[in-house]
């Protein structure tokens, strides 16, 4: 029976999905895995017997990733299952921009108690008159599962969308609509767009690159829309842009002591993700990651260790060897199984920047010592043996 232990609150559906071999427990210190949502792992210690770490959602910002490789352990996340959530929120942003609804409502809360109501809210609309979406250029960076949603979503609506995104995959090529137009540079969007939204991960590479430059290349009006992450936008060029005109909007769902004090600004609660389905979504799939990992040892959607399926077991023992990515490992770990005089009926491995997984479906059993002799390998982090 494995256990699985749950910090923050993960939709029951997910739960009840892991199935018959699993428990969940309160105590994460004899905890197989753990599902979380937004706590920070960072400051945590894990105990030798954690196998795996399943993020409701797909940031994972909030886990320490080459610790718990180093660790063995297998950090997964759930691309695309809270993509249409995202996707709503963005163009609810784009429409609170275009049109002044906030400002409406407001003048309505601040009357509502007027007899003249109805004949003043006639006199007032103009001031909160705005545009329309349709005809406008909406300018996508990152066309992965929320972006290519977003991109989508822009031509039903009427507008031009311009998409970058050097990674594109052909998954998600093949899900764009065909007058979503691909550009390669991002000086395009900066220079063409009048909504320009942002969807891709917070790395080295994309930290503030909606800088004070890209912004003074953008067009004067433009709204930029950020539910990805708050650590892409240069937040004081930002302000200084809105306080001088040049941006019309911000609308972002992260509230902190910068965007809070913006002018202009339309700030959420990080409520991207905040819908029931998507939270059912995003349990299920990190439910159905830990399970199969747990049992079959493939990996799914990790973002420490590549992706590796042998399917459901065949044989009595499938051995997971967790090492880094350098040469003579597999050499010694093959060598060891040969040496017990087991055979290897089929193998994989799959390497992710510094770090490996080989998964070995083996012909016989493998004693103790055998294991603990690969464990000893320099270069190899942990081996786990699974059996029927």
């Amino acid at each position: 029976m494995y256990k699985v232990h749950c910090i923050n609150n993960i939709a029951k559906v997910g739960t009840d999905a892991l199935g018959e071999n699993f428990a969940l427990t309160d105590d994460v210190a004899n905890a197989d895995a753990i599902m979380v949502r937004s706590a920070n792992l960072h400051e945590m210690s894990f105990s030798p017997n954690l196998l795996a770490i399943a993020r409701a959602g797909a940031g994972v910002n909030n886990i320490p990733l080459d610790r718990c490789a180093e660790q063995g352990i297998v950090v997964f996340n759930t691309p695309g299952a809270n993509a249409n959530g995202v996707k709503e929120l963005v163009i609810a942003g784009m429409l609170l921009a275009a049109r002044d609804i906030c400002g409406g409502i407001d003048w309505v809360e601040r009357h509502y108690d007027d007899p003249n109501v109805g004949t003043l809210a006639e006199k007032a609309k103009n001031r909160y008159a705005g545009t329309e979406l349709a005809g406008k250029t909406l300018g996508v960076i990152g066309l992965g599962a929320i972006g290519a949603m977003v991109a989508n979503a822009g031509r039903s609506l009427g507008m031009h969308v311009l998409g970058y995104d050097p990674y594109l995959s052909v998954k998600y090529a093949w899900s764009l609509d065909r007058h979503v137009r691909h550009v390669n540079d991002l000086k395009e969007i900066w220079a063409n767009a009048d909504y320009i939204t942002v969807h891709v991960p917070a790395t080295d590479a994309t930290k503030g690159m909606i800088s004070r430059e890209a912004i003074a290349a953008m067009k004067d009006d433009v709204v930029v829309l950020n539910y990805a992450r708050d650590a892409l936008v240069d937040e004081r060029a930002m302000a200084e842009a809105l306080q001088e005109g040049h941006v019309a909007r911000y609308m972002t769902d992260f509230a902190n002591s910068n965007s809070t004090q913006m002018p202009r600004a339309i700030v959420t609660p990080h409520l991207g993700a905040s819908t029931k389905e998507a939270e059912d979504n995003c349990a299920v799939m990190a439910a159905n990651e830990i399970r199969d990992y747990l049992e079959n040892g493939n990996i799914e959607n990790s973002v420490n260790y590549g992706a590796v399926n042998l399917g459901p077991m065949s044989t009595s023992l499938r051995l997971a060897v967790f090492h880094k990515n350098v040469p003579g490992v597999i050499g010694a770990i093959t060598a060891a199984v040969s040496g017990a005089g087991v055979n290897i009926e089929n193998m994989t491995d799959k390497s992710r920047g510094d770090y490996a997984y080989s998964l070995l479906d083996l012909s016989g059993d493998l004693d103790d010592a055998t294991i603990e002799s690969l464990t000893s390998v320099n270069g190899i982090y942990r081996v786990r043996a699974i059996r029927k």
